[in-house]
């Protein structure tokens, strides 16, 4: 079995296993609190939540390491949450069983030292000896769990690779496996959004800097007054000299910039480089029985959800489970356009408590009989489990063309253009959760941005078209600068013209070799070094070939909707510019071009026989016809049972996709029942023939003729409308527009067959 979808995606859901498990502890008001101290003398603090405060009780224990305050200290009286980054966690499995304990990691929040990197690797041995203090603990079973979103995530992967033999299971929860590539470095290009924004964030967390924090939701209650001190500091004085160490902590912005190339080390420090801080490097010390849940979402920034996935396949040997749902960053938002809810309605929680109920308390769950893998499909709004990633066997792949159009057929010829540098993806996107801003509709604002990128569109699908793993553009192209960014977006144009997003893959050009990755590293999509070694400036003029994936998704596309390829040089909202100066061209060779597809079946989702030859055609005769006949609007429809679809227009007030049944058109009836041209003029016959009479009048049109299309066998397969003023086609000659029309047949008949063969 590959996928499961004619079943439920799980034995016992997610919600029924919660409603077996209740909250049955108490959750004390204020946890234990106090300085747990490492090998070279640096003070942790470290609170401990236990249930019911008994602290003689031995119990598995769930460990969370942050940067971002294990626990604010509030103003008097206030009753605001002081744990916005781990209270979930306390909330949900202190009051189950576990004891929490919720470090603050060196250089941060009440802890003392000063940070020498990002996710440095002291804070990798630190773990393991506040898992030492753990099990010495009266409260403590000496079974160690470790858990938490992003950073928080990665600290999990740190600390099972330190083979720390308490550890028996981790849920590193919307995290990366490579910090270089699934986050700061995407494709090779810097996001720069993220490192200034997360700059100002941790610039204002580590030094208490009130004014900063204020621009960040989670971190901007008025009632905040900085970071707890520990039960034995009364006065204050410890936490004064704790945040005096961390006035030397490093600046993320000065930081990342040192690290523009993958594994390459700081210039002070070669052995401090993106692999330092990345869970891939240590990742055979995780010891076999270690059980791992990955869980990300299809909007987890950069490429979280790569990292999930990534983690899923390299920890091969260990028990695995992959959760992939509609989430942005911490599923702190449910992703879908069509969501029933704003805050995600699944409960993924209880998914993680039944990780840790197997794997620490030892409970049979059934979790290890049910699939290892789950994911969400967007647009069908449903999940659904699966033996191995990606789940799908099936690879579709589309050509484009030089009218625009994007089929099965691969054509000869190119398109070029030029890169806009002002062209952004707005600010509710995937990158912005990331960087601690309040994402709520995301892409909410995609409709026509495509619009001024080079894009390709496929005709409408006659049945859905279910997609699940990476898409990849097998591009050929040349450039006419020594580098460019690439950026490629996959959009679903829904049947009424709706635009929506579904994906995207970037790659700096420079970075376009391939390498097979080495151990630790496996992946389900190309892989490549990213290291200084392996760049390659563009020879201008020169062709070259590449293969870019796309971030991985779960998505259906509706029968009706067309799939739209677009591709663009720059990001301006998130990414830096490249290269440096004058805005590159990018000119595809389209016989060299591809776009695959992971689908889970491609039989009659597209039409068949279709390809540029008849798209061009069809554009040509429209054009040529609407010339004739001095129409304001021209459009084509295509029969297909009960129904005809829109296939072409010149007009966006009648978009492409669009359908009709017959049943509803008296007209299109009509003309389908005597297959000859029809002729309405004046306001009252086009009210009486045509539901859409109004759209056609706010368009200033009165008059419509209606011409029949037949293919050589003279079969009738569709019709091509013209709309004018009252009185326009009066004198139109009707032989020569149905001659003009007969040119365009062969863009029809495909579509006809094909739904006829569906």
């Amino acid at each position: 079995m590959r996928v499961s979808s004619s079943k439920p995606a799980w034995n016992q859901s997610p919600a029924d296993y919660l409603a077996g498990r209740p909250a049955v502890h108490t959750l004390p008001k204020t946890p234990l609190s106090r300085y747990v101290t490492m090998r070279d003398g640096c003070r942790l603090a470290v609170d401990v939540h236990l249930p019911d405060g008994d602290a003689a009780t031995p119990r598995p224990a769930l460990l969370l390491f942050t940067p971002y305050y294990r626990r604010f200290a509030l103003a008097a009286g206030s009753t605001a949450e002081p744990n916005p980054n781990t209270g979930k966690f306390r909330d949900f499995f202190v009051p189950r069983g576990y004891a929490v304990v919720i470090i603050d990691v060196r250089g941060t929040g009440a802890s003392f030292g000063t940070r020498d990197g990002f996710r440095s690797p002291a804070e990798r041995l630190d773990s393991a000896e506040v898992a030492d203090w753990v099990i010495g603990q009266p409260w403590s079973s000496g079974i160690v769990g470790a858990t938490g979103i992003s950073y928080l995530g990665a600290a999990s992967d740190f600390l099972a690779s330190t083979g720390h033999p308490a550890v028996k299971a981790i849920a590193p929860l919307f995290s990366v496996w490579d910090t270089y590539s699934d986050n700061y470095y995407p494709g090779g290009l810097q996001c720069a959004s993220l490192t200034q924004t997360y700059d100002r964030l941790m610039f204002g967390l580590d030094q208490d800097r009130r004014d900063l924090l204020k621009e960040f939701k989670y971190y901007a209650d008025p009632d905040f007054r900085g970071p707890q001190p520990v039960d034995e500091d009364e006065d204050g004085t410890l936490l004064a000299a704790a945040l005096a160490e961390h006035a030397g902590n490093f600046r993320q912005t000065e930081f990342m910039a040192d690290l523009r190339y993958r594994e390459e080390g700081l210039p002070y420090d070669p052995a401090y480089s993106s692999a330092s801080f990345s869970p891939y490097t240590y990742a055979a010390g995780v010891k076999s029985d270690v059980a791992v849940l990955s869980v990300s979402g299809w909007m987890d920034g950069a490429g979280y959800a790569n990292g999930a996935i990534a983690r899923f396949l390299n920890l091969k040997d260990n028990p695995r489970h992959l959760l992939l749902g509609p989430w942005d960053h911490g599923a702190r938002i449910d992703v879908s356009p069509w969501r029933a809810d704003e805050t995600p309605v699944f409960p993924w929680m209880a998914e993680v408590l039944r990780f840790f109920d197997t794997y620490l308390m030892g409970a049979d769950t059934g979790l290890k009989d049910e699939a290892p893998i789950h994911f969400y499909a967007l647009h069908e709004e449903a999940w659904h489990a699966a033996d191995q990633w990606p789940p799908y066997g099936a690879d579709l792949v589309l050509a484009g063309s030089e009218s625009g159009t994007l089929s099965a057929t691969a054509v000869e010829g190119t398109r070029s253009y030029r890169v806009d540098p002002n062209l952004g993806t707005g600010h509710e996107t995937r990158y912005e959760r990331i960087a601690g801003h309040d994402s709520r509709n995301y892409y909410c604002d995609w409709q026509g941005r495509t619009a001024r990128m080079l894009s390709w569109d496929s005709a409408p699908l006659l049945a859905p078209l279910d997609l699940a793993g990476h898409a990849r553009l097998d591009l050929r192209f040349r450039l006419d600068a020594p580098d460019a960014a690439l950026f490629v977006y996959l959009t679903e144009v829904e049947a009424d013209g709706t635009e929506r997003y579904v994906t995207e893959g970037l790659l700096r050009a420079l970075h376009r070799a391939e390498a097979t990755p080495p151990a630790g590293q496996a992946t389900a999509w190309p892989w490549r070094t990213f290291r200084r070694a392996d760049a390659q400036p563009v020879v201008p003029g020169e062709q070259m070939s590449v293969r870019i994936p796309l971030l991985p998704t779960g998505w259906q596309l509706k029968a009706g909707s067309r799939l739209r390829l677009s591709i663009a040089g720059a990001d301006a909202d998130h990414f830096g510019k490249v290269p440096h100066g004058r805005p590159p061209v990018i000119t595809v060779d389209l016989a060299g071009t591809r776009l695959h597809l992971p689908a889970r079946d491609i039989a009659g989702r597209l039409p068949t026989g279709t390809d540029d030859r008849a798209g061009a055609q069809l554009s040509e005769a429209l054009g040529a016809i609407q010339a004739a006949s001095g129409a304001t609007v021209a459009t084509a429809l295509a029969y297909r049972g009960d129904r005809a679809v829109r296939i072409a227009t010149s007009h966006a007030a009648f978009p492409v996709g669009a359908a009709k049944r017959f049943a509803d058109a008296p007209a299109m009836a009509q003309m389908k029942a005597e297959g000859a041209s029809q002729l309405f003029d004046g306001a009252a016959a086009l009210e009486r023939m045509f539901g859409d009479w109004s759209a056609i009048a706010a368009l200033g049109c009165d008059a419509v003729l209606n011409l029949p299309v037949r293919a050589g066998d003279g079969r009738l397969v569709g019709q091509i409308n013209l709309l004018g003023p009252t009185g326009a086609f009066s004198g139109a000659d009707l032989a020569v527009l149905t001659g003009l029309a007969k040119a365009a047949a062969a863009a029809f008949t495909p579509l006809d067959t094909g739904a006829e063969a569906a």
